[in-house]
């Protein structure tokens, strides 16, 4: 059965796309048509046809940070409940972090990930650990990756502390054209720290964590990049691709400005938490233990960094970190809480409520924050909207107003800081692999 989308405002950055019309799909999955304009595309008898008047017909979501702990610790989330909560959020595809148990470490291990994923309604890239283990002592196979396919290494959750090591996972990952994404963190800084180090953790009698310890290692990375271009490559291997993970201070973003400018090829995130929280929101929080993330949430001047970083173009992504746990690990005292939080479903909502509505991005750079850019930099393929292309969408009402509560999860978890409150923007739906998916 085709199906015709009508009256949907179609809104496509790759294409420079901004405007009312219609798309027609085949049974197939692939696009037959796209009109704009006043003339709308016909319906045929047994089309399933859909008026979109007021809604956004986007390319599907793509967050290239999640954790859906899937082998290991599946009473936190498996692939088929953090799939539901991407398809909840308006997200086709994921990339998924390697720290699960064991560590994805291998190709049996993407191996794993892709055999269980069969049949999931939306993709799950596989981003392998940079070093055995992850425990920054020595390589994982990169030939083998890239052989399987694999287009990111990253040891999520743990920053390699060895320059050494660093240097050849940097060198290593050009040679195979694979994305190096960092986890910033220097472990010997944030030992046994819960939150942001300052007046507000003195307050609250916690262990902090300098926000320092970030971008000591960012810069210590972008010194190995810049050299390693200058003076290793020679034009024998590819240029490094490096990647920030869930950026959080000013200091950081600065940077990351300047390494662009000096024309090195490097990439940032950040997180919706990050650009809408500080460490301000959790002294204020009954229940802490679901305010506490690595990296920390920072003072506000550092918080205002990353919304003018997400103006001015500086950060290239939005992705969640979406880290499920159980209710006994964040129902505690903060010192005694796991870190992260899940993010697949509410994402889309904190972008419009707190940068769209407040004319820090617009819609269309939002949608290229999440979905243009994060595929762009892992190497996938564009979402085009044209006949022949392969339909991929989220359904999105930027109007829709609503209150985060249980029932808006398809994950396992529920450690959201964000649970009662109201935001503007939702994923209605999406289309993908042939199939439409409605919340």
């Amino acid at each position: 059965m085709s199906t015709l989308f009508l009256n949907a405002r179609l809104l496509n950055p790759a294409e420079n796309l901004d405007t009312i019309g219609s798309m027609k799909i085949g049974d197939d999955g692939l696009i037959e048509a796209v009109a704009t304009g006043d003339e709308p595309i016909p319906a045929q008898p047994g089309d399933r046809v859909i008026d979109l008047a007021g809604k956004v017909l986007a390319p599907g979501l793509f967050d290239m940070h999640c954790h859906f702990r899937e082998p290991g610790q599946e009473y936190k989330e498996t692939l088929e409940t953090g799939s539901a909560a991407a398809v909840a959020g308006g997200f086709t595809g994921v990339a998924l972090m390697p720290n699960t148990r064991p560590v994805i470490d291998s190709p049996l291990g993407v191996a794993y990930i892709r055999h269980h994923s069969a049949g999931l309604p939306i993709d799950l890239e596989v981003i392998g650990a940079m070093t055995a283990e992850s425990k920054g002592e020595a390589l994982a196979p990169y030939g083998k990756y890239a052989s399987y396919g694999v287009k990111a290494v990253s040891d999520d959750g743990t920053a390699i502390q060895s320059s050494q090591i660093m240097r050849l996972a940097i060198e290593y990952a050009a040679n195979f054209d694979l994305l190096l994404i960092q986890h910033a963190e220097d472990k010997h800084l944030t030992a046994g720290g819960v939150m942001n180090d300052g007046a507000v953790s003195a307050m609250l009698g916690l262990k902090g964590i300098p926000e320092v310890a970030e971008p000591i290692m960012i810069a210590r990375d972008l010194q190995l990049v810049a050299w390693l271009k200058k003076h290793k490559l020679n034009g024998a291997i590819a240029e490094p691709r490096y990647h920030v993970a869930h950026i959080s201070t000013a200091a950081s973003v600065e940077l990351v400005r300047k390494a662009k400018a000096a024309g090195l090829k490097v990439s940032c995130e950040v997180t919706p938490h990050h650009f809408t929280l500080s460490e301000h929101d959790l002294a204020d929080a009954v229940e802490k233990g679901n305010f506490i993330m690595k990296p920390p949430l920072a003072s506000e001047e550092n918080r205002a960094a990353l919304v003018e970083g997400l103006r001015d173009g500086t950060i290239d992504a939005i992705a969640t970190d979406h880290a499920p746990h159980a209710r006994h690990e964040k129902e505690c005292p903060p010192d005694q809480a796991a870190f992260g939080i899940i993010g697949l479903e509410t994402s889309l909502g904190l972008t419009i409520t707190e940068l769209v509505e407040k004319g820090v991005v617009t819609l269309s750079r939002a949608i290229e924050l999440l979905s243009t850019n994060p595929r762009r930099i892992m190497g996938l393929e564009t979402i085009l909207f044209q006949p022949g292309q392969k339909a991929n969408l989220a359904i999105i009402d930027p109007a829709l107003e609503w209150t985060v509560s249980e029932a808006d999860f398809g994950s396992k978890s529920r450690n959201t800081p964000f649970m009662g409150r109201t935001l503007k923007g939702k994923a209605l739906g999406i289309f993908h692999n042939g199939k439409l998916t409605m919340r």
